[in-house]
């Protein structure tokens, strides 16, 4: 068994998911970020999330959202934690993790070893901590899922505390050396398995699950 763990994100169909599980991810995300391409209403993540069962842990991605719009996703979603892609502080982050008794996991923008450096100031407000690229400066851009990556020599040389993840540019032709680079015990794929913006291929989720199992 691969000592690699995998998240599938952004999957907003039957088939995508049923390949991630199938394959063995890990963990499979459900975005509700309306600009996002991968947005679903809770209603249709709903039906998602009941396909999943229990063969994997559910994962939904807010940006931002109030309390309010959190208590909305969950009133339909069944869900086993949250991913804060936005920019709330550690205070937030540890706030709704104590608010919906759910287990969080925060996305950290990375550019330089300053930006690793600075990741520890969430290391008790979240269960796990993302790392992923910054956005690039252009007017499409989303907090995450922009198929951009980062120096991976960043996480080895200044190996971050607790659990994290790797994102950010991740495909099966480089998630290997991705690994190998970073130290990475779970990565994080939404892009880097997609035929068209927001529409997951479900060759392409297994060929990266399969490189991941591999190690």
């Amino acid at each position: 068994m691969s000592k690699v763990s995998a998240k599938i994100c952004g999957i907003r169909d039957p088939k995508g998911l049923e390949a991630a599980l199938e394959t063995g991810a890990a963990y499979v995300g459900f975005v509700f970020f309306p600009p996002s391409p991968r947005a679903l209403m809770p209603a249709e993540a709903a039906a998602l999330s009941e396909q999943v069962g229990r063969r994997a842990i559910r994962v939904g991605l807010i940006v931002n959202a109030t309390d309010v719009d959190i208590a909305a996703i969950l009133a339909e979603t069944p869900l086993d934690m949250l991913q804060l892609h936005g920019s709330e502080t550690p205070d937030r982050t540890g706030a709704i993790g104590r608010r919906f008794g759910l287990p969080v996991i925060k996305a950290l923008p990375i550019a330089t070893a300053e930006d690793v450096t600075s990741a520890a100031e969430f290391r008790d407000a979240a269960e796990i901590l993302l790392f992923d690229a910054k956005p690039p400066n252009r007017p499409d851009a989303l907090p995450g899922g922009n198929s951009e990556s980062f120096d991976w020599r960043l996480l080895a040389d200044n190996p971050p505390d607790g659990k994290w993840m790797l994102s950010g540019g991740l495909k099966a032709s480089n998630v290997v050396e991705a690994i190998q680079m970073s130290g990475a015990h779970t990565v994080d794929v939404s892009s880097g398995v997609e035929r068209a913006r927001g529409e997951k291929d479900p060759a392409m989720i297994e060929a990266f699950l399969k490189a991941v199992q591999a190690l």
